[in-house]
């Protein structure tokens, strides 16, 4: 391979792994957005850092298929850059376990907004189940809440 090719697969490589590094950043932000808007109940903001920590991850996605794809036929720039590699493996492992939270928190939320309403509407949920033609059946209480 000529020179000038190796040192343009070379280049390519670095720049895929240092947009990687702001992806990665950018998704840390979006899952801190998450976090706080779950926190706050703002739903508008959840929506927003929802579409883009998808967007990130899609992106992520191409540039890991570019990497692998360029380290290939750059194995020297790939040596050089293996230390920014474990960075953003590190950062991913991070990000990960701030989605997981997330995701504890919603289920949480989840389950408060079920209890409410069941005491609301007089259904039980743990009582509720599929009839023959796949609609969901709930066995209602039998006392009223309150009365107008």
């Amino acid at each position: 391979m000529s020179p000038s090719l190796q040192a343009e697969l070379d280049h390519a490589l670095t720049a895929a792994v240092d947009e990687m590094r702001l992806a990665v950043g950018q998704l840390m932000d979006a899952l801190t957005t998450e976090r706080t808007a779950l926190e706050t109940a703002d739903v508008d903001t959840l929506n927003r850092a929802g579409a883009s920590k998808h967007e990130l991850m899609l992106r992520l996605e191409q540039l890991d298929s570019e990497r692998v794809q360029l380290s290939q036929n750059a194995a020297e720039a790939s040596r050089v850059l293996a230390p920014k590699w474990q960075e953003i493996l590190q950062s991913l492992r991070a990000c990960q376990q701030l989605n997981q939270r997330n995701g504890y928190l919603v289920g949480i939320r989840l389950q408060q907004v079920r209890k409410a309403l069941a005491v609301l509407t007089g259904n039980e949920t743990e009582a509720s189940v599929y009839g023959r033609a796949g609609d969901l059946r709930m066995s209602l209480r039998s006392q009223t809440l309150a009365e107008a």
